[in-house]
């Protein structure tokens, strides 16, 4: 398997993620379903993040979450699909260039000295990213919902797109 077999489904699912994200209401980014919840700009935000990983994964050996992790700030729904876009764009060069010798090699999520997991680096775009971007998704239609907004249609129809 080369990375250039993972941008069909690449491409998939970042554009049902991109839907997802235009239909964020304006004006109500600061909406959190429950006090424990993220609020829809941090949830967004971390969905416009998680392309990005893709180019990390596929040129280290292992990510330690303890680190602290830069994240601009994201202050409108513009600002949120720049970053997504940017990060997509990263992912997708970097998954274009990958060989199957690259997407073999081991790869470990840690969190200070312990390792929550470790996978070929395939199977960490696979979870990692696209799954971990699904789960996520998933939720922002739950916030869309909630705060009023249509939800797209991502594998069939919604409750808002019957065709």
């Amino acid at each position: 398997m080369t990375g250039a077999m993972l941008l069909p489904e690449f491409d998939h699912e970042m554009a049902n993620t991109r839907k997802a994200l235009e239909r964020i209401p304006d004006g109500k980014l600061d909406f959190r379903p429950h006090e424990r919840s993220w609020t829809l700009r941090q949830l967004a935000g971390h969905l416009a993040q998680i392309p990005a990983w893709t180019p990390i994964t596929l040129t280290t050996t292992e990510m330690d979450i303890s680190q602290p992790f830069e994240r601009p700030p994201l202050e409108t729904k513009a600002d949120i699909l720049a970053a997504f876009d940017a990060s997509v764009a990263g992912a997708r060069g970097a998954l274009a260039e990958a060989g199957a010798d690259d997407l073999a090699v081991p790869w470990s999520l840690k969190s200070g000295g312990h390792v929550a997991f470790t996978l070929p680096r395939a199977a960490v775009v696979r979870s990692f990213v696209l799954n971990h971007s699904v789960h996520h998704r998933g939720q922002l239609t739950v916030y869309l919902r909630l705060a009023g907004a249509p939800v797209p249609a991502l594998y069939g129809p919604s409750g808002d797109e019957q065709a």
